[in-house]
């Protein structure tokens, strides 16, 4: 009698541990579950993308307008008789940088750096002193 309930007890160990170890485990469970989250939210993702990109061609075939306005924006048309212009800026100049006791100054205006280590205009000398 001792044997056999040694018996179930064992087999009953190894059942509870089938439950928290190897595949078809609790941990393994909870893994699935995360994924079918993550799953379900990039498909939701994928789908309201699918609405936009669907929206935007009821748009375009449905209105001549909205094919008008994506030829200008994306490629550039004009249409007949009317005139391209394109304002270019010219970009800032670079400034110059000097180095003075080892601290980059950016034309002379500002010094890049530790304030006591550079000499001050007024006093002529450092604030270390």
């Amino acid at each position: 009698m001792k044997a056999l309930l040694i018996v179930f007890a064992l087999v009953l160990i190894l059942l509870l541990a089938g439950l928290w170890v190897g595949p078809g485990s609790f941990p393994d469970l909870w893994k699935i579950e995360n994924r079918k989250v993550l799953q379900e939210q990039s498909n939701a993702e994928k789908t309201e993308q699918i609405r936009k990109i669907k929206a935007e061609l009821d748009d375009v075939a449905s209105s001549k307008d909205a094919l008008e306005e994506r030829a200008r924006s994306e490629l550039g048309m004009t249409k007949k008789g009317e005139t391209f212009f394109e304002v270019v800026l010219q970009p800032e100049p670079k400034k110059e940088s000097k180095k003075i006791l080892g601290k980059e100054v950016v034309d002379g205006s500002k010094v890049v750096g530790d304030p006591k280590t550079v000499p001050s205009a007024k006093e002529g000398k450092t604030g270390n002193d």
